[in-house]
């Protein structure tokens, strides 16, 4: 269960070495949150994660995890549960993709797709329904800005993140009042090292600064935090650019 000041005492990252899920963990086991599953796949920085948790004074497990491999998610994911209640979800896995490379390669943005949408919602369900029987807990589901429009630039990420959008806040009106919270992050640019290399954008953020307002956002039960949040301003006023105007803008 949760502690007097709202920190879960026990969290499952999925996608175990995600810079912004092991930031978020990292500021939890800082305040009170003691037990750790970090959810990916067998590598040498799965490990080294873990041992940086431990270092902290949590006790951290490493579970595999792969998002494109959705029949096993109820075997992999329901273990976790039966070991003990889990407080709090956070779905961190994703891929950027190439996008000049994804339309020349089908295939290629297809995987983009699953991972990002099909693994999520098929991981989203597992946790949703475990973190019901158990009568509480959250679920935090990273999305993207890239989710608010598509956008020339990257319209394949963009679609995969509106649709894992939709999902977890049709998920969340799903589950209101069973006890399990879901809240969605939008964060925008974030520096990282799946962004190395791209043209920064502004209001360009960190992985510990997403990680704060997901504290925060939990504190304050949130259902939609913005990374930074005058994104959600800023998006608002996109969102509604007619599509001429839009397709000449430099985004």
């Amino acid at each position: 269960m949760k502690d007097a000041f709202g920190t879960p005492q026990s969290l499952l990252v999925l996608g175990g070495t995600s810079e912004i899920g092991l930031a978020t963990a990292r500021r939890l086991v800082a305040r009170r949150t003691r037990t750790v599953w970090l959810a990916g796949r067998p590598s040498p920085d799965l490990e080294k994660a873990a041992a940086g948790l431990r270092d902290m004074g949590a006790e951290v497990h490493t579970v595999a995890f792969d998002a494109l491999d959705s029949e096993c998610h109820e075997e992999s994911l329901g273990k976790i549960f039966t070991e003990g209640d889990i407080d709090m979800v956070l779905l961190a896995f994703g891929i950027l993709g190439d996008q000049a490379r994804d339309e020349d390669e089908p295939l290629a943005a297809v995987r983009v797709a699953q991972t990002n949408y099909t693994g999520a919602v098929s991981a989203g369900l597992v946790c949703a329904r475990a973190l019901q029987s158990q009568g509480h807990g959250s679920l935090v589901v990273l999305s993207s800005v890239a989710g608010e429009r598509a956008r020339r630039s990257n319209f394949i990420y963009g679609s995969s993140k509106a649709g894992l959008d939709a999902f977890a806040q049709g998920l969340g009106d799903a589950l209101h009042g069973t006890g399990v919270h879901v809240m969605v992050v939008r964060p925008g640019f974030v520096r990282s090292k799946m962004t190395a290399g791209l043209e920064e954008a502004p209001m360009a953020t960190t992985p510990e600064a997403v990680a704060e307002a997901i504290e925060t956002g939990l504190r304050r039960r949130s259902e939609t935090v913005w990374v930074p949040g005058a994104l959600r301003l800023v998006m608002s006023a996109l969102r509604h650019v007619p599509r001429p105007v839009f397709r000449r803008l430099p985004v």
